[in-house]
């Protein structure tokens, strides 16, 4: 029996994969609700691609297409450069029971020779790709979830036990800009659980601290401290800006203001308290339709009951 060829594979696949010209595939877009899945590498990718268009390079499809296209019966558009590893991608996925799927012709080439919008994602520095490779690889993640983490702008109220290691890995995640307000000065008591602080730092503020770490950390973060203790006076000026508040704080009258802040800028209100081996954890979103920090707790208990 004859081995078959590479180009006898190619022509073969090309003959199975329902090709479509760029024009077709940008009218289908417009009008259809379909996934259009980009199989060509992390460099290429990064030069460019079509708006709203799924990456699943073509040496991970086995591995990454139903963590990122978890419905088989959608209907799917790949695409590559030129089109021979999005016609050989079609035919894979149709045998990974994907029921609709069609290919590009032409390729990325093809669509920017013709004059469609392409979509240009983060220029990555050679540093930040080796910094992020691993939330790269992560289907739920990739380059497109990391380009939204690092313009995410966060403020977390607290630098102490909660606080520390949410700014610290919030740093590590590559958040672009962080917020920190904390009026306190770092203690050694502080230093068995607050690791964002430092012996070399007692005495210090603790947002100024905690600044110092973060920078060192990873210096793609930009930092802005507050060292004043947050009031109705500073509040929308502390809050403007951010995406997500992080309630990390340890008094009632602070935890009130945050949630009635975050209800009127609309954004989330992360919530944690801690005491001794107990815990809780929340999200309180109500512009998303979710209840608020005063629908769990209507009333603030008086100041005395606050776990020290």
């Amino acid at each position: 029996m004859d081995k078959i060829t590479g180009q006898e594979l190619l022509r073969q696949a090309k003959a199975k994969a329902n090709a479509l010209s760029p024009e077709e595939v940008a009218a289908i877009v417009d009008g259809e609700d379909v996934t259009v899945v980009d199989v060509r590498e992390g460099d290429e990718w990064r030069k460019g691609h079509l708006p709203g268009a799924v990456h699943v390079p073509r040496g991970y499809l086995e591995m990454q297409a139903e963590g990122k296209l978890p419905n088989k019966d959608a209907p799917l558009i790949v695409y590559c450069a030129g089109g021979n590893r999005s016609a050989f991608a079609t035919e894979t996925l149709k045998q990974m029971g994907y029921r609709d799927v069609r290919h590009m012709s032409g390729g990325f080439t093809a669509w920017k020779d013709t004059g469609l919008k392409v979509a240009q994602p983060r220029e990555w520095t050679d540093k930040q790709l080796d910094r992020y490779s691993r939330h790269f690889v992560l289907p739920e993640v990739g380059e497109a979830g990391q380009q939204k983490i690092s313009d995410g702008k966060v403020l977390v109220i607290g630098a102490g036990g909660l606080g520390s290691p949410a700014l610290s890995y919030l740093a590590a995640a590559g958040v672009g800009t962080i917020g920190i307000v904390d009026m306190d000065d770092v203690e050694d008591n502080n230093l068995q659980r607050q690791i964002i602080h430092a012996t070399s730092r007692i005495g210090v503020n603790k947002a100024e601290s905690a600044k110092v770490t973060i920078e060192d950390l990873n210096p793609d973060v930009a930092v802005k401290i507050w060292t004043d203790p947050l009031a109705p006076e500073n509040v929308d000026e502390i809050f403007n800006g951010f995406d997500v508040v992080l309630d990390a704080t340890d008094n009632f009258t602070t935890r009130y203001l945050i949630n009635e802040t975050a209800y009127r800028f609309g954004i989330p209100n992360i919530y944690g308290s801690i005491y001794r081996f107990e815990g809780y954890a929340s999200v309180f979103w109500p512009a998303k339709g979710g209840p608020c920090y005063r629908c769990m707790h209507p009333e603030s208990p008086p100041a005395e009951l606050a776990p020290t």
